[in-house]
């Protein structure tokens, strides 16, 4: 009796392994949220929608941007911590997320502890614009004689306090001599909203984001903070080329997924990620958005953010900015 009570319990195990491993294999049964912690309009917007649907159309299920704005991006990175692991809920952040740890003194959540890297999407780098009408310079020199000599005077938008946004505008301030004044807003889609009605004169902003507007004659970019020109905006030049060396500030996207999600699906969904990202529509809008496709993946993704967050420590350290 107690040999086929033990027989019957191995089976029933190995009977719910197999239907567990059938119900991963199945997946996606239903439509997929990603959660953009993010107001519509801003540079995750930018990569998250047309990600989606791509995603949407290789895995033949309806995939969700559900954008959860709010603290600097660290509303929707906590709403998504807790949310059930079970594959059909990830979380699209940047950047951003690997500044927040040496911003603010309190997190709902540890993007370390409680999420699994599945990918990098995009890494666009940062562009310096201004609202020509405020002002009506044409190079990085301009500004630079125009703001030290009106100190103070000169205000810049970001997208939160602790956000890419205002480091970089931080450390510019700290490398040139300048002083900025900083004027957080609530996502990049109401900071680049504020700096085209001239509410803020400059931005420190992801080239993802603000390319259209580029392009619209909306905003007047001075210089890329990257090693290289951009290819979809040859004549701008970069920071360097403009007179001012060692400063090189890029944004980046990525997903993750709750911890406790199931590996075979975090691997799936990376798959996926690869595979729209390498389509001819993706790689062209990406190429348009200053972006070059990424291919960190998983653990070595994972690696990557914690040397960002150990980065932006140093930052913020050196900037004398104040823990929220």
């Amino acid at each position: 009796m107690k040999k086929r009570f033990a027989l019957t319990v191995v089976a029933a195990a190995f009977s719910a392994m197999a239907f567990a491993g059938a119900a991963h294999a199945a997946w996606p049964e239903r439509p997929i949220t990603i959660i953009v912690p993010f107001p519509a309009g801003g540079g995750t917007d930018t990569f998250a929608r047309p990600l989606a649907q791509q995603l949407g159309q290789q895995l033949n299920q309806s995939v969700v941007v559900d954008n959860r704005g709010g603290a600097g991006g660290t509303l929707g990175a906590g709403v998504a911590a807790r949310a059930t692991p079970d594959g059909y809920t990830f979380f699209m952040g940047g950047a951003h997320h690997a500044v927040a740890p040496s911003i603010y003194k309190k997190l709902s959540y540890d993007i370390q502890k409680d999420f699994t890297p599945v990918a990098m999407l995009a890494q666009p780098p940062q562009i310096i614009v201004v609202n020509p009408n405020n002002l009506p310079v044409k190079s990085l020199k301009e500004f630079l004689d125009k703001a030290k000599a009106n100190p103070g005077s000169i205000n810049f938008g970001s997208a939160g306090v602790g956000s890419t946004h205002h480091l970089a505008g931080e450390l510019f301030a700290l490398k040139t001599g300048i002083e900025l004044t900083h004027v957080p807003y609530q996502g990049a889609g109401p900071m680049l909203s504020g700096l085209i009605t001239g509410q803020v004169d400059v931005a420190f902003d992801g080239l993802g984001s603000s390319a259209s507007h580029i392009r619209a004659n909306s905003i007047r970019p001075l210089a890329v903070a990257a090693a290289e020109r951009s290819p979809s905006f040859p004549d701008v030049p970069t920071v360097a080329e403009a007179g001012v060396p060692d400063y090189q500030v890029s944004t980046w996207y990525a997903m993750w997924a709750p911890a406790g999600t199931p590996s075979d699906i975090v691997g799936r969904m990376a798959e996926e990620i690869v595979k729209a990202l390498n389509t001819p529509k993706l790689k062209e809008l990406w190429a348009s958005n200053g972006s070059s496709i990424p291919n960190l993946t998983g653990a070595k993704f994972g690696q990557f953010v914690d040397s960002e967050i150990a980065r932006w420590a140093e930052v913020v350290k050196e900037a004398g900015v104040e823990p929220q």
